[in-house]
């Protein structure tokens, strides 16, 4: 947990745009942070083409690495012959390496500690998506309601990460690369990248980015990527059903960043660092040939359709979580005429399969943390809850 301020910086900065494919809506907050560290860059038409550049830099150790970042992966995307040819997971791969590259030559940064997270999505409206992640930011989109991942979140302790950093010469302790970085992919963090016998993408932390492309249809309604901001106080299932109730109250999506953000600011910094962070949302609109009022009144009748609420009123889905779709090809470029998401292991690598029991295993952890931490949030109410019925029972 970074240092904390005795009050949190709420402004926020937000913006909100669109076309006939795609809206926006983007907010960023420093909250209780000394500081604010993260970035992000919304495109409709990247380089004067039909595809959309959207993404979310969330900065460790300085702001720097975060900022430059945010100006610069989306031209080196855009400049790469693959981006020309529609070739988007090379070109999305080639931006990333190439950026850790212009970041290394930079006379005033080529020395900065700082590194950054980053997960971007290269959207074809009406098409597909290509995300690519290095880090512990993260996407998903919204299919008919129920979460799909689009990006998986970079840890040490993962099978394959773990197994590259003690490649490269270094270690895994408390969770922690060397005991330092909690996550193990970033631009920047050029101490971890020291290894001259070693390509960028064997480094004890490497910019190369995962890819996952997933196809349009008519069911898929929105993409959110934020930083960890966001996702270590709510599940991905939870920041779509919150995102969804919004829409179908007609509010804009930059509003609803905000909200979103106060939703996740804890209420002071004594909890250990849940909510403390900085926070940063951008929401993508997926149009799918509507215009904006149909596309708001369309998801609208959906939402109000199959709705339910919970026992504080608040509108839920009715929809399991979910990951990545489980019609799912590797990066062998082989797919299924049922497939809807494939996943470019870009260094090659089957850490957590589909349906492999070390997916499982892991799973079940991160629904164990999530469930214990679900109770420490929600143990206030309930013991309100018990208090006034015993009350209520003494009269």
């Amino acid at each position: 947990m970074g240092q904390t301020l005795s009050e949190p910086v709420i402004d926020k900065h937000s913006t909100e745009d669109g076309n006939d494919c795609l809206i926006y809506g983007a907010s960023s907050m420093q909250g209780w942070r000394v500081s604010m560290e993260d970035a992000h860059t919304t495109i409709l038409k990247l380089d004067g083409s039909n595809v959309g550049f959207f993404a979310v830099y969330d900065g460790h150790g300085g702001q720097n690495v975060a900022k430059f970042s945010g100006g610069r992966l989306h031209k080196r995307i855009a400049a790469e012959d693959a981006f020309k040819k529609g070739l988007y997971p090379e070109a999305i791969k080639n931006g990333f390496l190439g950026t850790d590259v212009d970041l290394k030559q930079d006379p005033e940064l080529a020395n900065d500690p700082s590194g950054c997270t980053a997960v971007a999505a290269v959207i074809e409206p009406g098409k597909r998506v290509f995300v690519g992640n290095a880090g512990d930011s993260r996407a998903v989109i919204s299919v008919n309601g129920k979460v799909e991942a689009l990006s998986h979140d970079h840890k040490p302790v993962n099978k394959t990460e773990s197994q590259r950093i003690v490649a490269a010469g270094g270690f895994v302790e408390f969770g922690r690369v060397n005991g330092n970085l909690a996550l193990s992919r970033a631009i920047g963090d050029f101490e971890f990248k020291q290894n001259l016998n070693l390509s960028p993408e064997q480094q004890i932390v490497t910019s190369n980015p995962d890819i996952i492309e997933h196809k349009l249809g008519e069911d898929e309604e929105f993409i959110v990527l934020a930083c960890d901001g966001i996702w270590d106080c709510m599940t991905s299932q939870e920041v779509v059903d919150f995102v969804r109730m919004r829409i179908a109250e007609q509010k804009d999506l930059r509003v609803i960043c905000e909200e979103l953000m106060d939703r996740c600011l804890a209420p002071d910094s004594e909890i250990g660092g849940i909510g403390c962070d900085n926070m940063t949302v951008v929401i993508v609109g997926l149009l799918n040939g509507l215009t904006r009022p149909q596309w708001y009144d369309t998801l609208s009748k959906r939402i109000q359709q199959g709705a339910a609420t919970d026992r504080l009123g608040n509108l839920i889905s009715g929809n399991e979580a979910g990951s990545a779709s489980n019609h799912i090809t590797t990066g062998n470029g082989s797919t299924s005429a049922l497939a809807s998401t494939a996943i470019f292991n870009t260094d090659d690598s089957d850490d957590y399969p589909p349906d492999s029991d070390e997916e499982e295993k892991f799973v079940g952890e991160v629904e164990n943390v999530e469930s214990r931490k679900d109770s420490i949030v929600s143990a206030p109410a309930v013991l309100a809850d018990l208090s006034s019925q015993i009350q209520n029972k003494d009269r």
